[in-house]
């Protein structure tokens, strides 16, 4: 039936090789290391920790169109309410995480509580989505806005050709697989380089909007709730977008094995980072309004840039630079997370084997990281990559809400599991409410496209029955699969 998970032995080559007799032992089972494995290591700090969360929830949409939110609220006093919601909604989504990071001390995130909780088929359509759409679309889209934000200092005066947008995104995209390919300690001091980045370009934007209200720029917040009301359909848009903004808490729980004293350090930095970005994310947008009025920030393009431009002069260039820098940083944070799921799905019998090889000297996933790479340079060059996500949103949404729900069904399923981090349960029942609502909510307000997303997770169902169940393949096909 299922391929059996490796034990670790090294090969002739240059990466870990598997045998079917065993599971690959975790880095938290207390078992002595064997001479000649290799594994993951544990660099994975709690500075290195708040650097993955940060990095990867602060991306380009912050900077460049926080407008989403404000056009289905109506004011702008809802506006900033609902950003704060969703950055307390969020912390509690991270919380559940929190404790099932610690009680289920194994690298894969979603993947591996869907597969604790609720078996391998809701398991393996988890990572079936995520491998060819999810993570491709994502990354593909996130690296057009570094391509087009890094190239904005040299087409002041012009349009930005978009064949040197892609080309430019093709290389950012390159140079983010190179290094999670190569070092671990580099993508994570890079990353937490990157992230020091993102949390200036967002003082950049607070400090001048602090001055502003000091002055007494508060033109724009009298009658903060006033204006178009808000209709029954805009207010849970409105939290959708804004749950989207906050996305990323969960990267640091797919790569639990490789973080230090995870017990203590992964809730830790979710509850610090959640803290960091939701005060950011609410301040900055604040600092908009201080000198953009509603009406004006749903024409920007690029909010960041029309508000450095009316304060900042010439200094405003910097800011394209710095938004840049956050998309990398983004980019860097997700492949060097998402590997770790394709890394242990393989692990599981789930995925090719080879994917569930480390590199022997470098201590890499390798072959999980460069598997991303051809599916999102098609996904960069193949047409309308917003479409594509829009198609897999609720798919997200849906699994989180399954993963949280899984949490309570553990709670009575495995009552003495040992939970050194728990959490009141309303807090997983609400979160969980909230997502499988957005879901419904999604079906309802956009059939069209998320039943074609639906359609694309179904596929799923009958690719686990061909991959995984069917025994009597043919040889060349169980060939193809690395069996």
């Amino acid at each position: 039936m299922f391929r059996k998970a490796a034990v670790p032995t090294v090969s002739n080559g240059s990466y870990l090789q598997g045998q079917a007799n065993g599971k690959l032992s975790s880095l938290d089972s207390g078992q002595p290391a064997q001479e000649g494995k290799v594994v993951l290591k544990k660099k994975v700090t709690l500075l290195r920790g708040i650097s993955i969360i940060i990095g990867t929830i602060i991306g380009a949409g912050i900077f460049i169109s926080p407008k989403g939110i404000l056009k289905n609220t109506g004011s702008v006093g809802m506006s900033l309410t609902v950003w704060t919601v969703c950055g307390i909604l969020s912390l509690f989504g991270a919380l559940c995480y929190a404790e099932l990071g610690t009680c289920i001390k194994k690298s894969g995130g979603h993947y591996t509580y869907i597969l604790e909780a609720f078996g391998p088929l809701p398991a393996f359509v988890r990572v079936w989505v995520e491998l060819l759409i999810i993570r491709p679309a994502a990354t593909a889209v996130i690296s057009l806005a570094f391509g087009r934000y890094i190239l904005e200092p040299f087409f002041m005066q012009c349009e930005i050709p978009e064949l040197a947008i892609k080309l430019i995104t093709a290389v950012g995209i390159t140079l983010v697989m190179v290094l999670n390919s190569t070092s671990v300690s580099w993508s994570a001091r890079i990353q937490m380089f990157l992230t020091f980045c993102k949390l200036v370009a967002i003082l950049i934007i607070i400090v001048p909007g602090v001055i502003q209200l000091i002055k007494g720029e508060t033109q724009h917040f009298k009658n903060a709730f006033a204006g178009n009301d808000a209709s029954v359909m805009g207010l849970p848009l409105a939290f959708y977008s804004g749950m989207y903004a906050y996305s990323g808490w969960f990267y640091l729980n797919f790569v639990t094995e490789e973080v230090e004293n995870p017990e203590k350090n992964i809730p830790l930095a979710i509850c610090i980072s959640m803290i960091i970005v939701t005060v950011g994310y609410v301040l900055t947008n604040v600092a908009y309004f201080t000198t953009i009025s509603a009406g004006e920030l749903l024409l920007s393009k690029a909010v960041a840039v029309t508000f450095a431009e009316r304060l900042m002069g010439n200094f405003s260039l910097a800011v394209p630079v710095f938004v840049a820098l956050s998309c990398f940083g983004s980019m860097n944070g997700g492949i060097f997370a998402v590997s770790r799921m394709f890394f242990v799905a393989s692990r599981e019998g789930h995925l090719p084997e080879i994917l569930s090889m480390i590199h022997v000297r470098k201590h890499t996933p390798l072959p999980a990281v460069i598997v991303l790479h051809p599916l999102t340079m098609i996904m960069l060059f193949n047409g309308d990559l917003y479409s594509l996500l829009n198609f897999l949103s609720f798919a997200r949404w849906l699994f989180i809400g399954l993963v949280v729900a899984g949490l309570i069904y553990l709670r009575y399923k495995r009552p003495d599991m040992p939970r050194p981090f728990k959490v009141p349960l309303f807090i997983p029942a609400l979160f969980s409410f909230t997502c499988l609502f957005m879901v419904a909510l999604s079906l309802y307000s956009d059939p069209v496209n998320t039943g074609i997303g639906f359609a694309i997770t179904l596929t799923g169902i009958p690719a686990y029955y061909l991959f995984i169940v069917w025994d009597n393949k043919p040889k060349w096909f169980r060939k193809l699969l690395g069996k």
